[in-house]
């Protein structure tokens, strides 16, 4: 196991698991936490989901990448040291911890509780914390965070479920309900059916919302209609299918990170329909201009 030297001294040892390089290879690690600051909880990490992001990173595709690099940003574990100003939580608490550790709570964003868009935001991991160090992300034992910054976990639901909430949950809930893409009256269409697209069909119906899955092959319509209970499955090659479905929807999040077009997404939109795009690819988007201003998009 390598442990990390040079890095400003700090007080708890901490075990994970980090890629050194593009390569993505991940091997044991030992590193060291801060102590627990006075408005901060330590947390044992007893679940780490797998974000498509973390593997963005791991290969340095978004070319931002620091290494050592411990990924991991859908954290549940069990609060094991709180400091002396800490008012949220108790020792033995379930929390969850999610893609940023903090912010500059003074903007804009922060005042409106959108911490999220901060331009000061600290990412969980491949970000630098105030005190100048790197932080170290969930595929590790325990991690230190604001209890700002972490979110009680309720006892009834099951950690190993809860995990993926903190990313690619709050990722399809947030535009649904900040859009209004929720109750009977409305149609989302959700492109993509894998760890986000999943979720976001499980919301929707939950929602009571008209869902249906858009996807380029009918390799996952049986997934999508009998075991998640989608309305409606879309082949996003078959051009009568595509041109029949024109105009249906209220809105559409999009999960694909692979390079495609959306030009062919916005014609389903209705008149002020939204598309929400969730998926980071890699090249810009070619789209037209009459497409947006014909169909008062945004």
């Amino acid at each position: 196991m390598e442990r990390l030297s040079g890095e400003k001294e700090q007080s708890v040892e901490a075990f994970g698991w980090a890629a050194r390089d593009s390569s993505g290879h991940l091997s044991p690690f030992v590193f060291s936490r801060r102590k627990t600051g006075e408005e901060e909880v330590r947390v044992k990490v007893l679940y780490c989901g797998i974000c498509h992001s973390d593997l963005h990173c791991l290969k340095n595709e978004w070319h931002s990448s620091i290494y050592p690099l411990v990924p991991g940003h859908e954290i549940i574990g069990e609060v094991s040291e709180i400091g002396n100003k800490v008012s949220k939580f108790n020792l033995g608490d379930k929390v969850g911890v999610g893609c940023i550790v903090d912010s500059c709570r003074t903007c804009e964003s922060c005042r409106e509780d959108q911490e999220n868009y901060c331009t000061k935001a600290i990412a969980t991991y491949n970000g630098v914390h105030h005190d100048g160090t790197i932080n170290y992300g969930g595929y590790s034992d325990h991690i230190v965070v604001d209890e700002r910054y972490a979110v009680k976990i309720p006892h009834t639901l099951p950690l190993v479920s809860a995990a993926p909430l903190l990313c690619a949950g709050i990722s399809m809930y947030s535009p649904m309900k900040y859009f209004g893409l929720t109750g009977p009256d409305k149609h989302v269409g959700i492109v993509g059916l894998g760890g986000l697209g999943h979720i976001g069909v499980r919301f929707a119906k939950a929602f009571g919302t008209k869902v249906t899955v858009v996807s380029s092959t009918t390799g996952k319509s049986k997934d999508a209609l009998d075991t998640l209970g989608a309305d409606g499955f879309l082949v996003s090659t078959d051009e009568d299918q595509m041109k029949a479905a024109m105009g249906t929807m209220d809105g559409i999040i999009d999960t694909v990170s692979a390079s495609h077009s959306i030009s062919p997404l916005i014609g389903l939109l209705k008149s002020n329909g939204k598309l929400v795009l969730l998926g980071a690819t890699e090249k810009p988007f070619d789209i037209s201009a009459f497409s947006l201003i014909l169909g008062m998009h945004i």
